[in-house]
């Protein structure tokens, strides 16, 4: 069974929204709680980022079958976008005198890890937890 879910991010209220979608559609296909717990923070994380840096946009969230069953989310904004990914993704690294553990953050908590930005064109972020046996 293919579960997909596609939700608006515009909000803080929104972010605890797509957590609660993203927790349930894991525990439905099989995850642990410790990777339920990864999910949803990653999901917060992307969501929170969108909030905060773009104003609006959009999380899908969906079951996938390749080798193993997984979770795979992807989340689009049309905000700036990202001037230097590879700044981005240093640990540390912060816009907004946060923690700067976001996007490192989040892809260290996932399997699969990939995004696309162009300055004043947006960013899209698509990441994949496996169901591990």
């Amino acid at each position: 069974m293919t579960v997909k879910h596609q939700l608006k991010i515009n909000e803080e209220k929104d972010i605890i929204h797509v957590r609660k979608i993203g927790r349930e559609v894991a525990k439905m296909l099989g995850f642990n709680h410790i990777d339920q717990v990864r999910i949803t923070t990653a999901i917060s994380e992307l969501a929170r980022n969108v909030v905060k840096y773009a104003g609006n946009g959009t999380i899908s969230i969906s079951t996938i079958h390749q080798y193993a069953p997984g979770l795979e989310i992807v989340v689009q904004d049309e905000g700036p976008g990202i001037a230097n990914i590879k700044k981005a993704m240093e640990d540390g690294f912060t816009t907004s005198n946060s923690l700067g553990a976001g996007l490192p953050g989040v892809k260290r908590l996932m399997d699969e890890f990939l995004i696309e930005s162009q300055v004043d064109n947006g960013t899209q972020i698509r990441v994949v937890k496996w169901l591990k046996n």
